[in-house]
């Protein structure tokens, strides 16, 4: 009985402790370095540098949006981008920009899209 018991508890942990060993995603921490992620045609990821001697995480979102843009204006359909700045990820997406420490851990609002689509910090937007 205490055997069976023994095993059915080892099943039922070791699918969330394999969970616990699978590699996520490696951000770069390069300091004041912007990356770009991209996906691979194997499904690999690639880490694009994108700009240097980015002072902070507010630039590298405009350095990423501006890619963004660039990429829509030579005919591009990719209207979301992935990057890294100092091991944060950030996610421009239509809503605005979104930061993560892991590629698939939750994520936190960051800066908003105004009206005319620009981005913004929440806190800079004049209240109506």
């Amino acid at each position: 009985m205490r055997i069976r018991l023994l095993s059915a508890l080892a099943l039922m942990v070791l699918p969330f402790a394999l969970a616990g060993c699978a590699k996520g995603v490696d951000a770069p921490t390069d300091p004041k370095v912007c990356w770009a992620m991209a996906t691979t045609k194997d499904g690999k990821v690639k880490f694009n540098r994108l700009a240097d001697n980015v002072p902070d995480l507010e630039h590298c979102a405009a350095q990423l949006e501006a890619m963004r843009i660039k990429f829509l204006g030579l005919g591009g359909t990719q209207s979301e981008v992935v990057g890294d700045y100092q091991g944060t990820f950030l996610f421009l997406q239509r809503e605005g920009v979104f930061t993560a420490q892991k590629y698939d851990g939750a994520r936190y609002p960051f800066m908003v899209r105004t009206g005319d689509g620009r981005l913004a910090v929440p806190g800079a937007m004049p209240q109506q």
